[in-house]
């Protein structure tokens, strides 16, 4: 039967008109107001079950025959938990972290894969429930609830890292679930619920063609198993809506970025479209992937970093730097420099994760034991581009050499908590610059100065600099190094020294064994009611050529070219700046790129116009190709 629609007066069409208006505003806010700026924070990575154990009484878990109350079993738990990291937050706060990115907290597989329990997450069970572990003993939920309603440590958890103003990164595994474990491989539940198990598929919830044989193959790579792992099967809707719906389960209690595992193993597709409805849900979430040993060489993992929808953590840059900095070579920081020097490859160079060490490689002491040496390659990675990873226990020298340190005794207890060793102020200074001088975390990296002992290099953005001059050798004098920073006297934040810039150079720099100098120098930050933080790719540009913006809006010249908003150089490939609005925010306007160029005239983008609906205020991020 066809209903008559109800009757409704012109009042009330007026107001439904206007309500229908809001709601609409409301959505558009939601939908652009997408940057979660990760660029200036210091990430510090966790293996949790050997942090520290803030709560005994989980630490016998569902099985106690997994837990070592000894610690000499390095594939057992050991006792960390989520009760630990809160203990600890203050501790990590005043050294400078910003970021706590904790390896997967979901329940996991409860027995030994040959002498290794899941200690390090990556075998998961439910991946809409937390390990019972890491929470409280009475917060496991029952046969008849749902964790998702219940109120436990990992969102109190949450709760001190914001009261902090530090986020959370959860990390999270979309390939495979777990080995065969006492007859049971990939047994998988959905919130308590029982889906299915890898010998049991009938709905081919996982891919079914063996080991991985040939690491070339990239159909293998991505469709066959690794380590006997049961690998999901990407072309099964029911999955992809089970993992996206977890995932978003606990971006709603409070997570703010994501790190993804082995995501070469998944077609790119499936990666597009999962973020593409992780970031519907959260705009604002940032997530980065873990592409083992990429490199800006390597075709397939630049494509990915460029077109899955997150960034990569760089692994190209750590393995250069432990050659470089943990085990000598020869080439030295020149090594380092040819790898900056393919930056142009990436879309979104400023934005890879950087890092020396991890769970997956032997730490950086375990290469080299020198502790200055350490504090170099900290200091690199804290003041070259990209954001930078601190893995668990670096600050105290953490490091187990027991054969050469690869895992598991990559994974040793925290042991120490102090707060005055060297390279724990090193960490705290240095994380102060990047939060302080937007140089560092925006700008580019300009190579000043590059042997195969000493590199020195200027970060530029605007009007801010940020000078570092790093030496892996003996003592040694500078004639003269260009520093392009304003004249006059300047501190090192790390060592208190002055130094005197004339001209833009500095005269007669010294560098005693292993040191590293630093110099800021911060210009007027970028100020508006909506702030567009504008990436443009694509462009190539001959020396002299400068990239701007033009639109319909007064922030934008009224399409007067003379009156265009200049971006700044970053490298071949990319072009940054932040655009300040004010009269426009809240407005939708149409705006395009031009590239301007001496003698010659204007090249405009080949397109009519973009468009885009700026927030009230905020900061909001394009992220934009030239159009030829």
């Amino acid at each position: 039967m066809v209903q008559t629609p109800a009757y409704t007066s012109p009042e009330s069409e007026a107001e439904l008109e206007k309500v229908e208006r809001h709601e609409e505003d409301i959505d558009l806010e939601f939908l652009y107001t997408r940057d979660i700026e990760f660029r200036q924070e210091t990430i510090y990575f966790i293996v949790v079950d050997r942090f520290h154990d803030g709560d005994p009484d989980n630490n016998e878990g569902p099985n106690s025959e997994l837990y070592d109350p000894t610690r000499t079993e390095w594939g057992k738990y050991w006792g960390g938990d989520l009760q630990g990291i809160i203990d600890k937050l203050d501790y990590l706060k005043n050294m400078g972290v910003t970021a706590v990115w904790l390896t997967p907290l979901f329940e996991q597989v409860e027995g030994l894969f040959i002498t290794s329990a899941a200690i390090h997450g990556y075998w998961t069970k439910d991946f809409k429930r937390l390990n019972p572990r890491f929470i409280g003993k009475d917060e496991n939920p029952s046969l008849n609830e749902t964790q998702a309603s219940c109120d436990t440590v990992f969102d109190r958890l949450i709760q001190e890292l914001h009261q902090r103003d530090m986020k959370l990164v959860l990390d999270v595994v979309c390939n495979h679930s777990s080995p065969d474990i006492e007859g049971v491989k990939g047994e998988l539940y959905d919130d308590g619920v029982k889906i299915v198990d890898f010998d049991n598929d009938a709905d081919h919830w996982y891919h079914h063609y063996g080991e991985v044989v040939d690491w070339e193959d990239d159909w293998q790579v991505q469709n066959c198993e690794m380590a006997g792992l049961a690998t999901f099967n990407e072309n099964n809707a029911d999955y992809r809506n089970y993992i996206k719906s977890a995932v978003k389960q606990w971006l709603d209690r409070g997570v703010d970025a994501l790190r993804v595992d082995t995501v070469k193993h998944m077609p790119i597709w499936f990666w597009q479209e999962f973020n593409a409805d992780i970031l519907t849900h959260r705009p604002d979430v940032f997530v980065f992937g873990e592409w083992i040993y990429n490199h800006p060489e390597d075709e397939r993992s630049v494509e990915f970093a460029n077109n899955s929808g997150m960034t990569v953590l760089d692994f190209g840059l750590c393995v250069t730097i432990r050659g470089v900095l943990g085990q000598g070579a020869e080439e030295g920081f020149q090594l380092v420099q040819d790898i900056f020097d393919l930056d142009y490859r990436y879309c979104g160079a400023t934005e890879l994760i950087t890092f020396i060490d991890n769970h997956d490689m032997p730490r950086f002491q375990s290469l080299n034991p020198d502790p200055e040496m350490l504090q170099v390659a900290i200091a690199l990675i804290m003041t070259s581009r990209g954001i930078p990873c601190l893995y668990y226990g670096t600050e105290q020298y953490l490091h187990d050499d027991t054969a050469s340190g690869n895992d598991p005794y990559n994974r040793p207890m925290m042991a120490s908590w102090d707060t005055k060793t060297d390279l724990y102020q090193y960490v705290r200074r240095l994380s102060g610059l990047r939060r302080l001088n937007p140089a560092v975390a925006l700008g580019r990296h300009w190579p000043q100065l590059v042997t195969p002992d000493v590199y020195c290099y200027t970060r530029q953005y605007r009007d801010s600099r940020c000078f570092v001059a790093m030496n892996r050798g003996e003592a040694t004098t500078l004639d003269a190094v260009n520093a392009d920073f304003p004249d006059g006297e300047h501190t090192c934040i790390l060592t208190q020294k002055k130094f005197e810039v004339k001209d833009g150079n500095i005269a007669e720099l010294e560098l005693s064994t292993h040191e590293v100098i630093v110099l800021s120098h911060v210009g007027e930050r970028v100020k508006g009611q909506t702030i567009v933080r504008v990436q443009l790719n694509g462009v190539d540009t001959q020396p002299g050529e400068v990239i701007a913006v033009i639109g319909d809006c007064p922030e934008l010249g009224h399409w007067d070219i003379g009156k265009a908003y200049w971006l700044e150089y970053i490298n071949q490939n990319t072009w940054f700046g932040e655009i300040p609005f004010n009269q426009s925010a809240g407005r939708l306007i149409t705006y395009k790129y031009v590239m301007l160029r001496e003698g010659t005239s204007p090249l405009r983008e080949n397109l009519v116009a973009r468009r885009w609906v700026l927030v009230e205020s905020g900061t909001v991020k394009w992220r934009d190709t030239w159009a030829w």
